[in-house]
């Protein structure tokens, strides 16, 4: 019988593995040091699978104090970005990376689920993530995106938090980044967006009176398969 060749296996032939480029459009990315130079998000870079891009929207701001917002038409407090700047950046993106996916960070995107996620890392292409700031963006500037996202139903200062949250939950279902085959099967929302995968114990056995679970520590791997199937749950909407 023929071995079917996995896309991992497909990704990694002859040594080389994808990159995924990740460029970000924010006023901020000084906001992003921190987050993607730590942990598996700065070792999926050190590895060539990922590489972390910033466009500064200020750059292409307009006239002497390189404005990027304005007051929106109709009158309301605050302040929205203005399509010029947005969609420059954009298209400077593009040039980078043509067939990159634009994803803008809003409350009137569909909601970011794990299903988004692995959507998102099968592509094998690469991202433009645009942060919006101040009350919000010109509604034309949606032209120039291709999908829209939000992450919860609560309102932030800006598209950054948004931004890393995606970047985050992408990187680490590329191949190559946790290492263990199968690290991201037997998680919460894998399977369904639904499912929260069952509690987990490590040493001591018992902790201040408390006790791991005695069908964990036999070893009957049925009945432990049994044991973690009925504790989980589906999440709470």
């Amino acid at each position: 019988m023929t071995k079917r060749t996995s896309i991992i296996e497909v990704l990694f032939v002859c040594d080389t593995i994808y990159s995924m480029k990740i460029q970000v459009i924010t006023l901020f990315p000084e906001m992003f040091t921190g987050v993607l130079g730590n942990s598996m998000l700065w070792k999926a870079q050190d590895r060539g699978i990922v590489t972390y891009e910033f466009i500064n929207l200020r750059d292409f701001g307009l006239g002497p104090r390189k404005q990027v917002d304005d007051t929106p038409y109709g009158g309301g407090d605050g302040m929205l970005l203005k399509p010029d700047p947005v969609v420059a950046a954009i298209e400077l993106a593009k040039q980078n990376d043509p067939e990159a996916l634009v994803l803008l960070p809003t409350p009137r995107g569909e909601i970011y689920k794990q299903s988004s996620a692995k959507a998102l890392a099968a592509r094998a292409q690469g991202l433009i993530i645009v942060c919006p700031r101040y009350e919000g963006y010109d509604e034309r500037i949606t032209t120039w995106i291709d999908k829209q996202y939000c992450i919860g139903g609560y309102v932030l200062t800006g598209g950054e938090l948004p931004a890393m949250i995606v970047i985050d939950s992408v990187v680490r279902l590329l191949p190559g980044v946790l290492g263990g085959e199968t690290s991201t099967e037997i998680e919460s929302f894998q399977e369904d967006d639904e499912n929260i995968e069952f509690p987990q114990y490590t040493r001591p056995e018992i902790f201040r009176e408390m006790r791991v679970p005695e069908v964990l520590l036999n070893g009957h791997h049925a009945e432990i398969a049994k044991w973690r199937s009925s504790h989980s749950h589906k999440a709470e909407n």
